[in-house]
């Protein structure tokens, strides 16, 4: 609590007690441009806005980019998007990662259109009743959409806030503290473009490594400059380590070139996408080929390529090796020719696998 007071006299002593004026005046300058932000005087989608906020949870602005302009041109309202079948959606998303994010966004547009006749609800505890709507997205949509004072406290949010009051508790642990100076900050006026103007501001000027802070606003109140402890903030628990999972991909070809694939369970990672069928995958030592040759996808005479195939998710790194044969006669089973693959879901790491198996089995 002695850390909220002191943020809340210095505020008053070097800026008149208003942190929010000189963040908006800087805003006005210097705000990003993206995709889904209205310009001054457009009014403001929450469809876009909802999409974006899905969208950039645990991927950069240069990664959503393409991603938004092509789901809003393609779906450019929630009730298209909500009438897309599902395989589309997937497909459309294939690479942002996180593929849950992608199964809510389709469940959530179809809620918005079929209960709340293609309107999101302003209030954020109605928001957070959608699918996939956090608390973090919830203030996001009530505060830039609808204009309401959310406190809105993403990465970059909570960087500045960190520094602002020189907090060196770490994170997570320092999460509710910070969360209650922003909900003292926010203004009544303007809440929307002061949640995107923090937004920015951690991203190009109190940015992680060597902050600008002789460009920022908010240096005559913030503690860390003053100590000269800003790039040391925020301070960040030690991740546990993770573990390794290893198993064998088998890429089963057809006389025809077409190539066996399977959509995974709905249920759990990755789920509902289409991928290279694999044995599960563990722990431990690296598979056996003739261990697992049980569960491969069909019986066959099976050779392993060469190399690894790397790819690592949020709790964990994945090994595959990969094991080709090729199918006399055609099993039950979704085959597709090369050429198609792009038309359907599949994740990055499936992505992976099909570039070293095409590249070493030719």
């Amino acid at each position: 609590m002695q850390v909220l007071m002191t943020v809340g006299d210095m505020a008053e002593t070097a800026l008149g007690g208003d942190l929010a004026a000189p963040l908006l005046a800087w805003y006005d300058r210097h705000a990003r441009r993206l995709a889904w932000r209205a310009q001054p005087g457009q009014p403001v989608d929450p469809y876009r806005v909802w999409l974006s906020e899905v969208m950039l949870q645990q991927t950069t602005v240069a990664a959503v980019d393409a991603y938004f302009h092509a789901f809003t041109d393609r779906w450019p309202r929630v009730e298209d998007l909500a009438a897309a079948p599902l395989d589309e959606v997937l497909t459309a998303w294939a690479g942002l990662g996180y593929y849950a994010r992608a199964r809510n966004l389709h469940r959530c547009a179809n809620e918005v259109a079929t209960r709340h006749g293609g309107l999101f609800p302003a209030d954020e505890d109605e928001l957070r009743r959608l699918p996939g709507i956090g608390e973090y997205t919830a203030a996001a949509i009530a505060a830039i959409a609808f204009q309401r004072p959310a406190a809105v406290m993403d990465g970059n949010v909570e960087r500045v806030l960190a520094r602002l009051a020189d907090d060196p508790t770490p994170l997570p642990a320092a999460k509710p503290r910070l969360k209650t100076i922003l909900r003292r900050i926010v203004p009544a006026e303007r809440p929307g473009d002061f949640a995107q103007a923090m937004m920015d501001l951690g991203a190009t000027i109190c940015t992680p490594r060597k902050p600008r802070c002789v460009l920022c606003p908010w240096r005559p109140a913030c503690r860390a400059a003053r100590s000269g402890r800003a790039e040391d903030l925020p301070v960040k628990a030690a991740k546990a380590e993770r573990p390794i999972r290893r198993a064998i991909a088998f890429w089963v070809t057809a006389p025809s070139g077409a190539i066996l694939l399977r959509r995974r369970p709905e249920r759990g990672l990755l789920g509902g996408m289409i991928e290279v069928p694999s044995s599960e995958w563990r722990t431990g030592t690296p598979p056996d080929l003739q261990d697992v040759c049980k569960e491969a996808p069909v019986a066959a005479d099976w050779r392993l390529l060469p190399g690894l195939v790397r790819h690592t998710f949020t709790h964990f790194h994945l090994e595959l090796q990969v094991a080709a044969a090729r199918a006399s006669q055609l099993s039950d089973g979704l085959w597709v020719l090369p050429d198609a693959l792009g038309d359907h879901a599949l994740p990055s790491v499936m992505r992976k696998v099909v570039r070293h198996a095409m590249a070493q089995n030719g």
